[in-house]
């Protein structure tokens, strides 16, 4: 019996957007299989932070696709395709201040365990929920703080909860915006290393300006200049690129859209 060939886990066909007059995303096509690993790279203003907010529902796009396991997302609200098996994180640490590390997490795996919107049960009456959360807590290595309140926690504390909270839906599909911004080389070592475990198995894309950190983790790199993909291969052949190296220092890159625009 023969089986259908599994849909790539992320897809971008011609996307484009606009703000007014101004094009930040110009035409971007990436394929992306189940499990792979991308780092997203590029210069301030490329596009990158833009990419990911149309990937995520947060903006649509002018014109284009963007495909989750084969189906269409565009036009979906980010609640609904997180519900779709995709996840992110963002640039600025997003958690439950005032809740402790155990019960941020708890609320992040509410839905996918079926729990939706019932005030009915009593949350630490939810065996399947706790035991959960109290996997994902030691699995982030932060089962030593899990009555402590995110806000007292260290920055790098914080946003390991926050990549706790970004895995607890089960999610297949996760992007993570800068996630090592503002964090020593030690902490960034750490890091790069729970993030390989913890999304083990996973489609991860990163976007990262910490070269260490992205050819240390990626599969495969995708540059963004100037709102088009300029390079998407491995880290070894991204290294060699001219037109990267190019784009690095700083020299002129031929564009078809010759016009440089601020990331919205």
């Amino acid at each position: 019996m023969t089986h259908a060939p599994q849909p790539p886990a992320l897809q971008l066909q011609d996307l484009r957007k606009t703000f007014g007059k101004t094009p930040i995303i110009r035409g971007i096509s990436m394929t992306v299989p189940a499990g792979e690993r991308v780092g997203i790279i590029g210069p301030n203003g490329a596009g990158k932070s833009t990419l990911f907010h149309l990937i995520s529902g947060r903006i649509e796009p002018t014109s284009g696709q963007i495909a989750l396991n084969g189906q269409s997302i565009v036009g979906k609200k980010p609640y609904e395709i997180n519900r779709l098996g995709l996840s992110r994180s963002f640039q600025i640490t997003n958690i439950f201040p005032k809740l402790s590390v155990f019960e941020n997490l708890r609320c992040g795996v509410l839905w996918s365990l079926g729990y939706k919107y019932t005030f009915l049960k009593f949350l630490m009456d939810l065996d399947d929920a706790n035991d959960r959360a109290q996997e994902l807590m030691e699995s982030i290595h932060l089962d030593k703080k899990r009555d402590t309140l995110a806000m007292n926690l260290t920055y790098a504390e914080q946003r390991t909860l926050e990549i706790g909270i970004t895995i607890a839906g089960g999610a297949q599909v996760i992007l993570l915006d800068e996630p090592t911004a503002g964090m020593s080389k030690l902490e960034t070592r750490h890091f790069i290393k729970l993030i390989r475990e913890v999304t083990e198995g996973k489609t991860l894309l990163t976007v990262e300006h910490d070269m260490d950190v992205v050819f240390g983790l990626a599969d495969k790199i995708a540059v963004v200049v100037y709102g088009e993909l300029l390079a998407f291969d491995t880290p070894e052949a991204v290294r060699a690129d001219a037109r990267v190296q190019e784009a690095y220092l700083g020299s002129p890159v031929t564009s078809t859209s010759a016009v440089s625009a601020q990331e919205a």
